[in-house]
């Protein structure tokens, strides 16, 4: 295994992730190829998919302002030459309907596990598993 590229591809995503935490879309939309693809393919989840850098930007906008008093729980993160996956824990309240399933104003705690494709130092597909419920 390359562990330097590997290594690159944790700093990556440690960026997006720290671009997220810091509500800074645009800085998180940098860590993205031009031709990204965003999915969260679970039925009983948030279920959509998106193509290109403009389409998934708007899915993040529009993300961003559904919650509000987002907390992340790091459980682990490991990399490869060309993925890194991400296991975590998030609790927030849904500030927007339409998003969420959940309704407006819900305690959501929610089990949320990333696999990141990496290509040139770039996130070139974000695959999220999201597992929630309100508490």
């Amino acid at each position: 295994m390359d562990r330097d590229r590997a290594a690159q591809n944790l700093k990556v995503v440690e960026n997006h992730f720290h671009s997220e935490a810091l509500n800074e879309v645009e800085a998180a939309l940098e860590t993205f190829t031009d031709d990204i693809v965003w999915e969260a393919p679970a039925p009983n989840g948030l279920n959509r998919s998106f193509s290109g850098k403009e389409a998934v930007a708007k899915n993040y906008r529009e993300l961003f302002a559904s919650m509000r008093d987002v907390k992340f729980q790091f459980l682990q993160r490991f990399a490869t030459e060309d993925r890194v996956v991400d296991d975590s824990m998030v609790t927030f309240e849904v500030a927007r309907d339409g998003y969420w399933h959940f309704p407006l104003g819900s305690k959501v705690e929610m089990r949320l596990t990333h696999i990141f494709e990496v290509r040139d130092g770039k996130i070139s597909r974000e695959i999220v598993f999201d597992m929630g419920r309100a508490v």
